[in-house]
């Protein structure tokens, strides 16, 4: 598993230097509004992939080991192109920009969500270097598109959306090719398919709803900020928010890894994966700790340097965003441990939690302290999660010692 991992973050390593580049690019070169346009852009898709989860999401990566891929595909495809075009629809009228920002919005989280579909069944299936390759791909395809097309002197955000067209389409006609070489009959019984999309739609709506919550918890100061202090704060917001979630880069490899070795794991064997987990979650938290103190000490002058002068600005909010930075590591782990066991209502309980402490901070901490009170909702949230999580973490594994002591 060990081995695993180390190749899955590898990749991720790959793709967190990409995305940095990415950041780079849209601060360096369109500015702090730029920036903020495009994080909102970005904010945008994710809200409406989130949705496309409903039926999808990583329930495909828990029921294609089972199930034919095709069954799965077919719903998720379907519901993923309903929910961006009406999606992109609403979201092209309030952000004021008409049908062009609505007509690339429903292309892009269109193509982002079809290429995490076949990803995530490909990745079920056991096709973890294709994942990583494809997954890696994107994100460098997106870093030197957009800078070639910075370097000819395009320096406006639409650069932006002719970049991602070709980071995500490429990867997605490559991901389909490979699904089409999988053995599964292409056709089968009518309701034998109605019931596989009932099967997705169940696991997904538990499996997922967490998922929705928490990027309010995430994102929810993206919004105030930009409708309270405008797209400059935003962008500023982001450069060190995108700085700081790169150290969630050792969790997410390991959480991820980890969800598909449990949902192969026996019931019996559950105990042990948890003694796994603790192990490798304290490596996890440690090595998250030490980036956290690293990104702290981080002179305004060099984020100036690298970003723009507007951008020392970022510095307080690496401060604020620290403490909860080292937390959700934990929390990638924690979470993911129970929903390989479709223990979705605790994932659930916990992202509610972070919620009702990020409401309230975040409307009232950024009209004083502006986009470090954003920051320091945020952190806020992530601690509350967390300390939920791991409260019931240790009394299922308690209960686990009991019920399997062979395996502990």
């Amino acid at each position: 598993m060990l081995r695993r991992v180390a190749h899955h973050f590898v990749a991720r390593l790959g793709g967190a230097v990409g995305s940095l580049a990415v950041v780079w690019l849209t601060a360096r070169y369109l500015g702090a509004a730029g920036r903020g346009q495009v994080s909102l852009f970005v904010t945008d898709t994710a809200a409406l992939l989130l949705f496309t989860g409903l039926l999808g999401g990583s329930s495909l990566i828990y029921l294609v080991p089972r199930r034919n891929v095709w069954h799965l595909l077919a719903p998720a495809y379907g519901w993923a192109l309903l929910v961006c075009a009406l999606g992109a629809t609403v979201a092209g009228a309030l952000r004021g920009g008409g049908w062009p920002y609505g007509l690339n919005l429903a292309a892009l989280a269109g193509l982002q969500a079809l290429l995490s579909i076949n990803l995530s069944l490909l990745l079920g299936r056991g096709h973890e270097r294709l994942f990583n390759l494809l997954t890696t791909g994107q994100v460098g395809l997106l870093a030197a598109a957009l800078a070639a097309l910075l370097a000819l002197g395009y320096r406006t955000v639409p650069v932006f959306y002719y970049a991602s067209y070709l980071a995500y389409g490429l990867p997605l006609l490559l991901s389909a090719a490979r699904l089409w070489q999988l053995p599964d009959v292409r056709r089968g019984r009518r309701q034998r398919r109605r019931a596989t999309a009932r099967e997705l739609a169940r696991h997904s709506r538990g499996a997922h709803f967490s998922n929705i919550i928490v990027f309010a918890n995430y994102r929810l100061g993206y919004y105030v900020v930009a409708y309270l202090l405008g797209t400059p704060a935003l962008g500023v917001l982001s450069v060190g928010v995108a700085v700081a979630e790169g150290l969630w880069l050792i969790a997410r490899s390991t959480s991820l890894i980890q969800y598909v070795a449990l949902v192969r794991t026996p019931a019996a064997g559950q105990g042990g994966a948890g003694r796994t987990m603790g192990r490798m979650g304290l490596a996890v938290l440690g090595l998250t700790a030490l980036g956290a103190a690293v990104l702290a000490a981080v002179p305004a002058g060099w984020l100036a340097g690298t970003f723009g002068p507007a951008f020392a600005a970022a510095r307080p909010v690496l401060w604020a965003l620290a403490p909860g930075i080292v937390a959700n590591a934990g929390v990638n782990l924690v979470s993911t441990y129970f929903a390989a066991q479709a223990r979705y209502g605790i994932n659930n309980r916990a992202a509610g939690l972070g919620l009702l402490v990020v409401l309230p901070l975040t409307v009232g901490l950024v009209p004083h302290l502006g986009i470090v009170g954003a920051a320091l909702a945020m952190s806020a949230s992530y601690l509350a999660s967390a300390g939920y999580l791991f409260w019931q973490l240790r009394g299922h594994l308690a209960a686990a010692r009991t019920a399997h002591p062979s395996t502990l």
